[in-house]
């Protein structure tokens, strides 16, 4: 965590900050606060993890939408950047058609958050908990590829706050909201690159054409040979 100045600023004029290009910044209880640069697993632990979700409501046809680099409001004068985080594609596009800073306001909540740990993995366990607990977001994970693990916090029905299960190599971690969401822990902690996912999907979808394909020129030749023989197949029996 990297302060950038001693002077507090107010959650309108961390609005309209003006820092460095291409650095992400967080605003703790005034304060501004530089977000580190991640490193390369970080990276790509955050990129599997948008692919993941983004594939599973493609395929669940649920219109939700896996974002980065997306602030989110905590407290009258905070705010913070989770590595991931869920929301409808409705409020979205709300946030698009906004301007300035990809920033979600009190009214405007999340359905997960996700932080990597880093170097600050203190807040990520303690103040960014408390925070998004506090905002009723009904899910938040923390995955940590140091301990290793990931621990899913989550509000279950008529209690105040959340209550935490942690999975560990060799398990298989889930979403609470969406129970179909499965991922094996080993391969969030150590994913592959996105890229080979898609290279493989491309390569299994032409292996599905291609057997298409051939499936429908037996069907054509078989036909062909039922006509030849005398066989009428087009008379319904």
């Amino acid at each position: 965590m990297v302060l950038i100045s001693t002077q507090k600023l107010t959650f309108q004029e961390y609005l309209n900050y003006d820092g460095e290009s291409g650095v992400c910044y967080e605003l703790y209880r005034g304060q501004i606060i530089e977000i580190p640069t991640p490193t390369a697993i970080h990276i790509k632990i955050i990129q599997f993890l948008v692919y993941q979700f983004r594939c599973f409501f493609a395929a669940h046809n649920l219109p939700l939408v896996a974002v980065v680099t997306t602030a989110v409001r905590t407290e009258e004068n905070s705010s913070r950047v989770p590595d991931v985080m869920i929301c409808t594609q409705s409020l979205w596009e709300q946030v698009c058609a906004k301007p300035g800073s990809a920033i979600l306001d009190f009214e405007e909540k999340p359905l997960l958050v996700i932080e990597v740990t880093s170097q600050n993995w203190r807040d990520d366990y303690i103040r960014k908990r408390a925070e998004y607990d506090l905002i009723d977001i009904p899910e938040y994970w923390i995955v940590d590829p140091n301990q290793p693990k990931i621990r899913v916090c989550s509000r279950p029905e008529n209690e105040g706050s959340y209550s935490q299960q942690e999975f560990l190599p060799g398990q298989q971690v889930h979403s609470v909201q969406f129970a179909e969401f499965i991922l094996s822990v080993n391969q969030v902690l150590s994913p592959p690159l996105v890229e080979d996912l898609i290279r493989e999907e491309q390569a299994q979808r032409q292996q599905l054409e291609q057997q298409n394909e051939e499936l429908e020129q037996q069907v054509e030749r078989l036909t062909q040979r039922l006509r030849e023989m005398g066989v009428d197949i087009d008379t319904e029996v």
